[in-house]
Parts: structure tokens; C-alpha cells; sequence
């Protein structure tokens, strides 16, 4: 097995919604940036709401995020893992992110989205239990994997899916 660190999130202060990954592919980490598997529908999804388009280079696209207000990150800091698959974490050995430190620092967000079921349901089992009761506002949405390994659905109903985001891009955070 191989241990795996994630990268530090993409997040401007102002941060609104927080999409949230499990733990970067080989790929990803090769290229050292989020989603950077060509055929991840992440970042042509973030194309379609946000303009950071694919071929933009990966500066220019997590500029383009945070002057959305979206932040990216994963839910574990570490992890062994044969292969990029997430059914290949190995459970005992994961390490999650402090989210506690990271709600602190982004008291906008309001709303965090988990890029498919693995990252919820870390989050649910080794995050959620640890966060202080004044993160209780934080509202959650499980959207369809972008990963390719994702085949059940297309692109364009993933799209359909993620728009969901764009609603919470304006509104005024609550307390």
C-alpha cells in the first residue's frame, strides 16, 4: 500500500459552498492538482457554471473558483491506497482534515456539496461526529461523482445535477 497526502484546499476567505472529494487519483497527484484526470467531468462541469473551463491552465481555473466563492477540498489528509480508486482506501489508515480549523477560517460557507458518496460518507462517519455544535447550520447535498469510474450517468446529467450549486452562489449567509 501506498500512503497518499491531498493537497491544501482551494478556498478564498469569502468562501461560500465547499465541494468536497474523497482523495486525489494518481493521476491528480502527478499533475498536483484537484480533478486533473482528463477524463474527470469536474472541471468541464465547473466550465459550464463558473467559466473555468478545462483548458484554462489550473491557476487561472482556481482563480475562477474562489472569485465564485466555491471552495475545493478533500475529506481526507491521508490514506494508503493501491490504485486511485476510492473502494481501495484503506479504512484504518485514513487521516481526515481539520474542518474544525477550516469552518473557522470560512464562516460564509454555508453549504457543502460532496463530489459522490465516498467523500459523504467519510465526512458522516470520521468528520461530522468531531465538529462543535455552532457548525450545526451547515446544510449538506450529495451530488453524482464526476469521476469517470461514474459511468451510470453522462456528463450532461451530471451537469444537471450540479447546478444545484449555483443557488446558493447569491444568497446572503444566514446568522
Amino acid at each position: 500500500m501506498q500512503e497518499i497526502s491531498g493537497f491544501d484546499p482551494i478556498a478564498a476567505p469569502d468562501a461560500r459552498v465547499l465541494i468536497l472529494g474523497s482523495m486525489p487519483s494518481k493521476v491528480s497527484k502527478a499533475k498536483d492538482q484537484y480533478y486533473g484526470h482528463n477524463k474527470n467531468g469536474f472541471w468541464a462541469i465547473m466550465g459550464q457554471l463558473f467559466g473555468a473551463e478545462p483548458d484554462l491552465c489550473y491557476g487561472l481555473r482556481k482563480g475562477i473558483l474562489m472569485t465564485h466563492r466555491v471552495a475545493v477540498w478533500d475529506v481526507l489528509k491521508t490514506c494508503q491506497r493501491l490504485g486511485s480508486l476510492d473502494a481501495d482506501i484503506e479504512l484504518d489508515s485514513i487521516v481526515i482534515n481539520d474542518f474544525n480549523d477550516f469552518f473557522s477560517r470560512h464562516e460564509q460557507i454555508r453549504h457543502v456539496f460532496f463530489n459522490g458518496m465516498t467523500a459523504e460518507k467519510v465526512y458522516r462517519k470520521y468528520i461530522l461526529p468531531t465538529l462543535p455544535e455552532r457548525f450545526g447550520y451547515l446544510v449538506y447535498h450529495r451530488l453524482p461523482s464526476t469521476s469517470p469510474t461514474n459511468a451510470a450517468l453522462s456528463l450532461t446529467q451530471k451537469l444537471e445535477a450540479w447546478q444545484e450549486i449555483r443557488q446558493y452562489m447569491t444568497a446572503e449567509p444566514e446568522g
